[in-house]
């Protein structure tokens, strides 16, 4: 698999929000030519899409008590819980029509994933699965000379957490014939001793750099402080 995007660095290893990272998507759409790639982890999260009604999909009680940050996204699609257990992968191409942005990067993105010797398939529009359990669920932004998708990649994500926060609708669990959120979704961690690559989770971000890019782009301290102040604005 050969695709020529570049790995986007940032040069401190400080702690970030997923608002800095929604951030830095625009950024890099805006700013940088090249097609882009990079993953991020960020503390106990929920990202609720563009057009869903909160208290519908997001547990208000337990995010407060437990101390999981809520953010809106600007892109559309589900609700999502992610933590440090999860890698989350923005993948900056390209302006195109959805259908096919998302059948590139899901095509390579899966063909990755069964290189490592899982049952890796794509679901629907925007899920990937291995032996029929969710492991990534994907979003589309389309700026005006730009697309961008960003998705998750379940590696060690605490399971009763994401239980516990987001509120997927019943008849969506009815649908996929399952009584819980659990029951859909598994963690990639279960398949450690398959291939080094999944033998932790830093071992899987690098596969999946190496998999989608040929180089990388360090942004400078001035280019993240520019991020940094368009989420002040």
């Amino acid at each position: 698999m050969h695709c020529k995007m570049k790995h986007i660095l940032i040069p401190d290893a400080e702690e970030k929000s997923l608002g800095f990272y929604l951030a830095m998507e625009e950024f890099v759409a805006r700013e940088i030519a090249d097609e882009a790639f990079f993953v991020w982890r960020v503390a106990p999260t929920v990202i609720i899409g563009r057009n869903q009604i909160l208290e519908n999909e997001v547990d208000l009680e337990y995010c407060q008590s437990h101390s999981v940050d809520i953010v809106r996204r600007k892109s559309g699609g589900g609700c999502v819980y992610s933590d440090k257990g999860n890698i989350m992968i923005s993948y900056v191409s390209r302006k195109g029509d959805v259908s096919a942005v998302f059948d590139r990067y899901l095509s390579e993105l899966t063909a990755s994933l069964c290189s490592l010797g899982l049952d890796a398939m794509r679901s629907g529009r925007n899920d990937v699965m291995v032996d029929g359990y969710k492991v990534s669920g994907n979003a589309f932004r389309q700026l005006p000379h730009r697309s961008i998708v960003h998705g998750t990649m379940l590696y060690s994500t605490d399971m009763d957490a994401l239980a516990k926060a987001i509120l997927p609708p019943f008849e969506k669990l009815q649908r996929h014939g399952v009584e819980s959120v659990r029951q859909r979704v598994t963690n990639l961690s279960a398949y450690a001793s398959l291939h080094p690559a999944l033998a932790s989770i830093e071992a899987l971000e690098d596969y999946l750099v190496a998999c989608f890019t040929d180089g990388e782009i360090l942004l400078s301290p001035e280019q993240v402080k520019q991020i940094e102040d368009t989420m002040n604005n």
